[in-house]
């Protein structure tokens, strides 16, 4: 999980460098065409066209479907909002997870894991402002986008146990591309040859990080390592600096820090149950 949100975060860097110049779904169109090479690669290193084998069209249907979804909101908030800011709403993703983990997964929710659901999204809250005078509605894409996340991942777990990982993110960036084409007949921009390079590179970070992020749902608890989406934030962070010249103001860093802790607590709480 943890070096899968790395990869996730630099490609999200990289696309946001080009969102000004290209609609989302051109652009989750063009980076998804990109994807089938690490696709390729690792079919080729594993059982080739059999590995590629689709046993639940239903399951696999209902993932790329909250994919498509997650990935149109999450281009669309990376225009408009701060890398780092993006990354600090989509925290409230784990705790959907976890607020879901007993009626779609049959996990054990306690009602200390609740209240730290209630406390992380405390600090979502601080992130938006809910002011009038000053609410950003662009701050809700990436709340959408976590949530939509978190019903994939969800999605990931149940099905993770028929389907194998690269199946899985063949089919659903198939769908990606599919519907990022459609798009294009509705609204596109023309397409600068020297942005290939840096698209090349952002698909294949996406195909890596969201390859290794399945085999993360189907070793683990969802509950458990879902919290670990939070070592984002400082890769965001570095990034959004590095490259944008963009520092995350008190409102992202007060509101993130209740999210993070009530993250880490949902962790220890499974470590004593498990225990």
């Amino acid at each position: 999980m943890v070096v899968g949100m790395a990869l996730l975060t630099l490609n999200n860097a990289f696309l946001k460098t080009l969102t000004g110049d290209y609609p989302p779904g051109q652009l989750i169109a063009l980076r998804a065409a990109f994807v089938f090479i690490p696709i390729a690669l690792i079919a080729w290193r594993s059982d080739g066209l059999e590995s590629l084998k689709i046993n639940n069209i239903r399951g696999q249907s209902i993932r790329a479907g909250f994919l498509v979804a997650t990935q149109f909101l999450m281009v669309t908030s990376l225009g408009l909002l701060p890398l780092a800011d993006v990354t600090a709403l989509s925290f409230s993703g784990p705790l959907v997870i976890t607020a879901l983990a007993g009626p779609m997964l049959g996990e054990q929710v306690g009602w200390r894991r609740w209240a730290a659901v209630v406390v992380g999204f405390s600090g979502v809250l601080i992130m938006v402002r809910p002011d009038p005078e000053i609410f950003r509605i662009a701050a809700l894409l990436p709340i959408l986008a976590a949530s939509s996340g978190a019903l994939r991942d969800l999605v990931t777990r149940r099905i993770s146990t028929g389907e194998s990982s690269i199946a899985i993110l063949c089919f659903s960036t198939s769908a990606v591309l599919l519907v990022g084409l459609v798009s294009m007949f509705f609204d596109r921009a023309p397409l600068n040859m020297a942005d290939l390079p840096l698209l090349a590179v952002a698909g294949c970070l996406q195909g890596a990080a969201h390859f290794i992020l399945i085999e993360a749902f189907r070793h683990g608890e969802a509950v458990v390592i879902a919290p670990f989406k939070y070592t984002a934030l400082p890769w965001a962070a570095v990034f959004g600096f590095l490259l944008f010249g963009q520092i995350p103001d008190i409102w992202i860093i007060t509101g993130a820090m209740p999210v993070i802790c009530a993250g880490l607590y949902i962790v220890h709480r499974e470590r004593l149950k498990h225990r």
